[in-house]
């Protein structure tokens, strides 16, 4: 059981029940490093929480304004991990989904809409780069289709563990990498997903 971070020692990031959780992982085709939490805020450590919903358990459930991830269990509990967000409200999904397909060291390609947005970056990398260190999706992906089209935007890790808790990313949801093998691991294909509207987008 998930101990909250009530209950860590006064530095969190020196506790060695997250610096296990967040260890290098040496078991996969390409090496895991472990995360620096002292770059990471500990309330974007992976933690259960308490967790009201109408959502069923083993929806997935996205709050862009607080940054974090949930996965909801049952008897009002939820696994709750930091996540990065688009940098511009109109770059985020918004919504239900379906994680229509999951893999292991995806390979990465920009939208056409990064392209157009920054040619000189994205252009060269159209071509879109194989899986492993280095890639920007991390180990794993969640890929999340509308309707049985894909929309283009994934639960994925990350090149930049210090980027969580931020607006960074082109729409996509990153998580730290560790964080992202965890949740691949507890959600099959066909898991709903829901992203919550930004409050600038509520409210306007």
């Amino acid at each position: 059981m998930q101990r909250p971070l009530e209950m860590t020692l006064k530095s969190p990031s020196d506790d060695p029940y997250y610096l296990t959780m967040y260890a290098a992982i040496d078991t996969e085709p390409f090496p895991v490093p472990a995360i620096d939490l002292t770059k990471v805020k500990p309330r974007f450590y992976r933690q259960q929480v308490a967790y009201q919903t109408n959502e069923k358990p083993g929806t997935i459930v996205v709050d862009p304004d607080e940054k974090f991830c949930y996965l909801v269990l049952e008897n009002g509990k939820a696994m709750r991990y930091g996540v990065g967000v688009g940098k511009i409200e109109a770059f985020n999904f918004q919504g239900e989904g379906i994680i229509a397909r999951k893999a292991e060291w995806p390979r990465w390609r920009p939208t056409p809409d990064m392209i157009a947005r920054d040619p000189e970056r994205y252009g060269p990398l159209k071509e879109g780069l194989p899986g492993g260190a280095g890639n920007p999706l991390g180990p794993r992906a969640l890929y999340l289709y509308r309707e049985n089209r894909d929309t283009y935007y994934r639960l994925h890790g990350t090149v930049e563990p210090w980027t969580i808790g931020t607006k960074v990313s082109s729409g996509c949801i990153r998580l730290l990498n560790q964080d992202i093998m965890d949740l691949y691991n507890r959600v099959p294909v066909g898991t709903k997903a829901v992203v919550l509207p930004t409050m600038a987008v509520a409210t306007s």
